[in-house]
């Protein structure tokens, strides 16, 4: 379908942000007048100067993030069009040039005696950016000098190029072919449309779109493979650049995260894995096979109870089971759904999957490729998530502190998963139903926390290979990934040879070191969501406050205020025995 055809209330309102393109010109021209700030260079240890070069830094940025909203959703509506990709490339040159012309703020910070941070970090009148500089005093061994921080900051464009290359590649360039089905119809494949036969019933459909989908990438491994490889490195260089350990202590870090949260989620789900593979093998055995498959790993178990809504009444579901987060929340769901928050359809040429982006003053928004599935149903309430995580914030904190960071969004995005799924559970008298979503359950943890360790597993040996001098070749990757593919799934399962290929088409392998936050993201959210549902109004309290938070603190410390520990082992604990719980229930209900 073409965007043309799609209706205007499935569309988002990027009038919300200009008007019109013209708009965009406009304010382009007026931001490249605002990126002088040599007036503070050298003055930053005078507190006055210091809040008008703030004040400017904010000012700017603000409409600099405007600029780049609006080209790169009107990019992703459809990435065949070559205007909107030059404007995205265009915002994003005038970040960069943004980016050098402040470059200067944090070697001078840095530079400051230890006692002046100190005191601009407890200083009434900065209090807007105490984070900050809490954050600026524990990463002062990573600053560079003004020239170097310069020229770091002058290769921002080129170090998201890799990124760039995937995305075109993927959702521009590449040929994913079409497959036929048992009647005959020719079904062009797209990314969503081979989501939606992995998930169907058809064993013979299922097998021709996996190898017709991997053929796709198959044939440019060495292409994709050079391009990661060309991402590791940049990171690699950056790690060194800063005099990091390693790119996964610089990349958590920047997180504010500790290492041993990484590699506790590694080793706790390493734990689990006699768990998974007796849920792997109960698959094969409920689906009747003598072999089990790759492309049987979505294959639903109780076939007709698929839920498959029309958006609308997706919508409902989703406000109806997000009731116990409280009136209000559910009042921002329906004014999201109405009001041009959310663009629903897929389209030729958009870009795949869902994501929410917004910015500080203007609501936030929500991309879908909307299919009628059950998956879909809870894609809109993960990403309705993350949109009212955003608009929380932005309503609660200043601008210096609004952006929270990746780690906690995920919470928020899964703890809207985890209680949508709890209420249908409990409130469907439908025997088929609720096995159905008993596996749908199962299916999400093992998507959500052991699936995404698996990647965030792939990148760590990724990055030390690189940072130990080896390049990454697609021969090698290969390897890592089904000898990974092999331990997470186990015996029960052929591990067929287009699997092996499965790195090469993840988009987040390019946003090194984030998928793993999926990961904590739902160990947090269940814990999350069981105490709201335990105790009501008072978690509620507490749940909000989070959402509101932002970039206030440390990530680990703003999931405190919701009654999350991460630095705790029972928080793991409790998921992993989650897990094993809903496939006992499963299977005591066959």
């Amino acid at each position: 379908m073409e965007r043309s055809e799609a209706e205007i209330k499935y569309k988002w309102k990027t009038a919300d942000i200009f008007p019109s393109d013209e708009a965009w010109e406009n304010s382009y021209a007026e931001a490249e007048k605002q990126l002088d700030f040599s007036e503070f260079e050298g003055r930053l240890s005078d507190k006055q100067a210091l809040i008008r070069f703030f004040d400017k830094e904010e000012k700017t940025g603000r409409l600099l993030e405007r600029l780049h909203l609006y080209a790169h959703m009107r990019h992703d509506e459809d990435s065949r069009i070559a205007k909107y990709t030059a404007m995205q490339s265009r915002a994003l040159s005038l970040y960069v040039r943004f980016s050098s012309a402040v470059s200067f703020a944090e070697p001078e910070l840095t530079a400051l005696p230890q006692e002046t941070l100190d005191a601009y970090a407890s200083d009434r009148e900065l209090k807007d950016h105490d984070y900050f500089f809490r954050q600026l005093i524990k990463s002062k061994r990573h600053i560079l000098s003004a020239k170097e921080e310069k020229l770091l900051a002058a290769g921002g464009e080129m170090y998201s190029q890799f990124q760039n290359i995937f995305s075109m590649i993927d959702n521009a360039d590449i040929q994913l072919g079409e497959v036929t089905d048992r009647q005959g119809n020719v079904i062009p494949l797209t990314h969503g449309m081979y989501g939606v036969i992995l998930h169907g019933q058809d064993r013979e459909l299922r097998k021709k779109a996996f190898e017709r989908y991997y053929q796709a990438y198959i044939g440019l491994t060495n292409t994709i493979a050079a391009t990661y490889f060309g991402n590791v490195k940049k990171d690699v260089f950056l790690t060194q650049a800063r005099n990091y350990p390693s790119c996964l202590a610089r990349a958590l870090e920047n997180e504010d995260v500790d290492v041993a949260v990484y590699e506790n989620l590694i080793a706790a789900v390493h734990d689990s894995l006699p768990t998974m593979h007796r849920y792997i093998a109960l698959r094969k055995k409920l689906l009747g096979l003598e072999e089990q498959h790759m492309y049987d790993i979505y294959a639903p178990l109780v076939a007709d109870a698929e839920l498959k809504l029309p958006y609308e009444e997706a919508c409902d579901l989703v406000i109806e089971g997000l009731a116990p987060l409280g009136k209000e929340y559910q009042s921002l769901l329906r004014e999201g759904f109405a009001n041009g928050w959310v663009d629903v359809c897929e389209t030729t040429g958009k870009r795949s999957g869902a994501y929410s982006t917004g910015i500080y003053g203007i609501h936030p928004f929500v991309l879908l490729n909307y299919q009628q599935t059950t998956h879909d149903i809870f894609t809109i309430a993960h990403e309705m998530g993350h949109a009212l995580h955003t608009h929380f914030s932005n309503r609660t904190q200043p601008y210096a502190k609004a952006d929270y960071r990746i780690f906690v969004a995920e919470v928020a995005s899964t703890v809207n998963e985890v209680l949508l799924l709890k209420h249908i559970l409990s409130n469907t008298k439908n025997a088929a139903l609720k096995k159905y979503l008993l596996n749908y359950y199962l299916d999400t943890i093992r998507t959500t926390l052991h699936r995404q360790t698996m990647f965030a597993e792939f990148e760590a040996i990724a990055h030390d290979m690189v940072e130990k001098g080896q390049p990454l070749t697609s021969e090698n990757l290969n390897e890592v990934y089904l000898g990974l593919n092999k331990k997470y799934y186990g015996d029960a399962i052929v591990h067929d040879k287009e699997i092996a290929y499965e790195w090469s088409r993840i988009p987040h392998f390019y946003t090194s070191f984030y998928v793993y936050k999926y990961s904590t993201g739902i160990i947090s959210a269940i814990s999350i969501a069981n105490r709201i549902l335990r105790e009501g109004e008072s978690a509620v309290k507490d749940y909000i406050a989070f959402l509101s938070s932002g970039g206030s603190n440390d990530p680990v410390s703003l999931l405190k205020i919701a009654g999350i520990d991460l630095t705790k082992k029972d928080v793991f604990d409790s998921a992993m025995q989650e897990f094993a719980d809903v496939l006992g229930q499963f299977e005591r209900a066959q």
